[in-house]
């Protein structure tokens, strides 16, 4: 599907997908992860510091984002993929850092598994925790591998 898509629909593809999403995710997980924490803080299997984590990755996130939208994206958009080498190398970088703190987020959530004496709120908490893993790691693929790429072209 992305192979057929121009740089500008790819673009809005991205930001609907994959911002926006982000955006609605991360504020239900954080709340998620303080109850969990907090109901069954001492359980051995709870996540402790899972929702300072995501809270982290939220901004890291949040600040990343508004870069591309407000800086990278318009480049694009305006036909300057050549010159936006250095903002993509830049957005690489922090790529490989979001993929440094998923792998954080798996080391606190026992790979995201949740123990079988879980309650309701903490599979609602991994099973978006998945989710948002799996779109994350959709996102930065898409956007290292098919919009960069066709923009240094």
């Amino acid at each position: 599907m992305n192979q057929t898509l121009s740089q500008n629909e790819l673009i809005e593809h991205i930001l609907s997908r994959f911002h926006d999403r982000h955006r609605e995710q991360l504020p239900e997980l954080i709340r998620l992860a303080r109850r969990v924490e907090q109901v069954h803080a001492g359980d051995s299997h709870c996540p402790e510091g899972l929702a300072d984590h995501l809270q982290d990755m939220q901004q890291e996130l949040e600040s990343h984002m508004l870069k591309e939208e407000q800086v990278l994206f318009p480049m694009l958009q305006r036909g300057m993929g050549r010159q936006a080498g250095a903002p993509i190398h830049v957005m690489r970088l922090e790529h490989d850092q979001h993929g440094e703190a998923l792998e954080r987020l798996m080391q606190l959530t026992g790979q995201i598994t949740t123990p079988e004496a879980a309650c309701n709120t903490w599979r609602t908490l991994y099973s978006g925790l998945q989710e948002f893993r799996d779109d994350l790691l959709e996102h930065i693929q898409l956007e290292n591998d098919v919009l960069f790429t066709q923009a240094l072209q």
